[in-house]
């Protein structure tokens, strides 16, 4: 099969289409046909050595993928050989999705029906996990609240506001471009404002008659952080997905609003979080609640063209892989 393969941390060029031998399930493992693969920014993080979390060299990138399941290993009785599924992150292990095969823990391998296309099932793993837990586990929101999700166009924006929007809340969504706005209205939010320009602030306050949006999911905290600080509702509640550096807040803000700031990495949830999390991202599909939006399918063998789209500003929708 072809599979990328990374030899030495480093630029996205150090990704390269390879053949390697097919792969066989190890026990607890299921073997899955990849259709589609996921790209996410921590990938592109770990490519770059600049992340805590280093696989062993060489190692093929990628946790997020679609497809049909081709073989079980000893133990699994949860799915069945030609079942569509949709993969993600489990403590299982995966041998990575950005290739033609992978083998996957058993826990990592849910159903995908049969309206939601590979991509779109490629596109579920680390954003609509990471929005879930965000909005449900870290900031306890609730039906009849308000959440701002800036970056609401890329992969866990569309992500957050679809599931909170389902959940009864009231879903204010930033975006960069004309474009980004747009597709954050049609997936659901009732408002979207352009980030770029500082007014947006006075916007969310006045949507919320002054008072603040009672959770805020911050895709980059290096940049909105302390500007969330004077934005948030009293009691409110800050979670950091993302951020590309330091910053500096006012400890005073966080005293006066009552806020609390949290944030989390996927790769350190536990395996009870991550069951609650896909049974809720899977029933949201089973449903219609929940459609991931594709922005791009690129060949398996363009993932370093993928690696520095998926950092550009702008964003709108999931960027895949298709072996």
């Amino acid at each position: 099969m072809k599979a990328i393969r990374v030899r030495q941390f480093g630029d996205p060029e150090v990704m390269v289409l390879e053949d390697v031998p097919d792969l066989t399930p190890g026990a607890g493992q299921v073997l899955v046909r990849i259709h589609a693969a996921g790209v996410n920014p921590v990938e592109t993080y770990i490519r770059s050595g600049n992340y805590p979390l280093k696989p062993a060299l060489p190692y093929t990138p990628g946790t997020d993928g679609a497809g049909v399941v081709e073989a079980v290993g000893a133990g699994v009785t949860s799915v069945l050989p030609g079942t569509r599924v949709y993969v993600g992150h489990t403590s299982g292990g995966t041998t990575g999705t950005y290739a033609g095969q992978a083998a996957i823990g058993a826990t990592g391998v849910h159903p995908l029906p049969d309206r939601v296309s590979f991509a779109q099932g490629a596109a579920l793993g680390v954003p609509y996990i990471t929005a879930w837990r965000a909005l449900f586990e870290r900031a306890g929101a609730k039906a009849g609240e308000t959440v701002l999700v800036h970056g609401a166009s890329g992969g866990v924006g569309v992500a957050a506001v679809q599931i909170a929007r389902a959940a009864g809340l009231t879903v204010i969504g930033t975006a960069g471009t004309d474009r980004g706005r747009a597709l954050v209205l049609e997936q659901g939010a009732h408002h979207a404002l352009d980030h770029g320009n500082a007014a947006y602030r006075d916007e969310v306050k006045r949507l919320t008659n002054g008072r603040g949006p009672d959770v805020i999911i911050e895709m980059l905290a290096n940049v909105n952080l302390n500007h969330d600080l004077s934005t948030v509702a009293q009691r409110g509640r800050i979670v950091i997905v993302g951020s590309r550096g330091d910053v500096q807040i006012s400890p005073r803000l966080i005293m006066a609003q009552n806020v609390i700031i949290t944030g989390l990495t996927l790769w350190t949830a536990t395996d009870e979080e991550l069951r609650r999390a896909y049974a809720g991202v899977t029933e949201g599909l089973a449903n219609g609640t929940l459609t991931p939006v594709i922005g791009a399918e690129l060949p398996l063998a363009d993932a370093p063209k993928a690696h520095k789209q998926v950092l550009e500003s702008g964003a709108h929708g999931k960027i895949v892989l298709i072996p």
